[in-house]
């Protein structure tokens, strides 16, 4: 029995299930992960940069003690598990990210960073895990010469290298207490070039593999990189078929779009779960500047709930009583998703593709795989 441009009769029941549990999430919004945006100065110049991150920056790094100050606030009000991931801008550019691990860890928080790499050396990464870091995610775009190019530096590629070569032995030594990932970003200039990719994730050992499509924002605006709807129809079919690839030497890597976008029939295909924009229901984010939002893509003013320099800074009360407009999504359901068939299952897409809470998404990932 075939239904709903081609769901099958099983797939509609998944589907009004995931809407029953997200409903629930939603109404509950307990705060499970929390972003800091710690710099937006950065070691490289990346062509596919969403916040245009520089070696300077007119925004200064945010002092530790400001955002202990935060995760105190969180831990008074009764918050007993939380994820912290430290990120920016290149974290590893600051000298006291062990000093923000060692608060997280005495509060009952974990934490980890991403990183693009390349100044991890083994007595850093040492220092961080010793701070209690439980995971890292790490970026690679293509083999060397096309990760290179993205990345604008020639090292780029041997700093990765060894970063992953680093995850790889403290996750054998430590399976249930490390996690890390590898991260790309598909683009014209690598996509043709994912399964030698894989191949090369297989070789080094890596068992976790986070695939993103560019979404044309900061410096990524400037410069040609997205995919076109053939092109996206091609990687959705690819991480489908890896989900499912063994190596002729019987190795396997576990592979997951990234979270944005309904997709349609591939739900379930891509990665392990329902399409599902937690922005301002599950996670928060502190930015450099101090502002509070949702993950650090979602930018625009309509979506900053407040700021931490703000006198009588409550960011429990913020979380709490704010995020009302990333809780109630009615206000997506316009232009495009006006008249959409797959709007419960969807809600207007994710939150960072709208410009304020007015407008309708910037596209539809869905419509770009039909």
């Amino acid at each position: 029995m075939k239904r709903n441009n081609h769901l099958s009769l099983r797939d509609i029941i998944l589907r009004h299930l995931f809407s029953s549990y997200r409903k629930i999430e939603t109404r509950e919004h307990r705060l499970n992960y929390l972003f800091w945006e710690c710099t937006l100065r950065c070691n490289l110049s990346c062509r596919h940069c969403g916040s245009d991150c520089l070696k300077t920056s007119g925004v200064e790094d945010m002092p530790a003690s400001d955002f202990i100050r935060v995760l105190d606030n969180i831990k008074k009000n009764g918050v007993q598990r939380l994820m912290v991931c430290i990120t920016g801008g290149e974290p590893l550019l600051r000298d006291d990210l062990e000093e923000v691990g060692r608060a997280a860890r005495q509060r009952g928080f974990g934490w980890g960073i991403v990183t693009n790499g390349l100044y991890m050396t083994e007595e850093r990464f040492s220092s961080l895990c010793e701070s209690g870091m439980g995971s890292l995610s790490v970026s690679i775009d293509g083999l060397e010469e096309e990760h290179n190019a993205l990345r604008g530096n020639p090292e780029s590629f041997k700093a990765v290298e060894k970063t992953i070569g680093l995850c790889v032995e403290r996750k054998k030594r430590l399976p249930k207490g490390f996690a890390y990932d590898v991260i790309t970003c598909v683009h014209h200039g690598n996509i043709k070039k994912l399964p030698l990719l894989r191949d090369y994730l297989l070789e080094k050992g890596v068992s976790d593999w986070r695939i993103f499509s560019i979404f044309p924002s900061g410096r990524a605006n400037q410069n040609d990189l997205s995919l076109t709807p053939e092109e996206y129809k091609q990687l959705m079919d690819f991480i489908a078929q890896t989900r499912n690839y063994v190596s002729p030497e019987g190795r396997k890597i576990h592979l997951n779009y990234a979270c944005e976008g309904y997709l349609g029939r591939y739900e379930l295909k891509v990665r392990d779960y329902f399409f599902f924009c937690r922005a301002g229901i599950n996670v928060g984010s502190v930015m450099c500047d101090g502002s509070v939002s949702a993950c650090l893509s979602v930018r625009a003013k309509d979506f900053i709930q407040g700021n931490i320099y703000q006198e009588n800074f409550d960011f429990m009360k913020i979380w709490n009583e704010r995020f009302l407009n990333m809780r109630d999504r009615r206000w997506a359901k316009t232009g495009m998703c006006r008249k959409c068939k797959s709007w419960k299952w969807c809600l207007g897409n994710g939150i960072h593709l709208h410009k304020d809470a007015k407008s309708e998404c910037a596209y539809c990932n869905k419509a770009m795989l039909e």
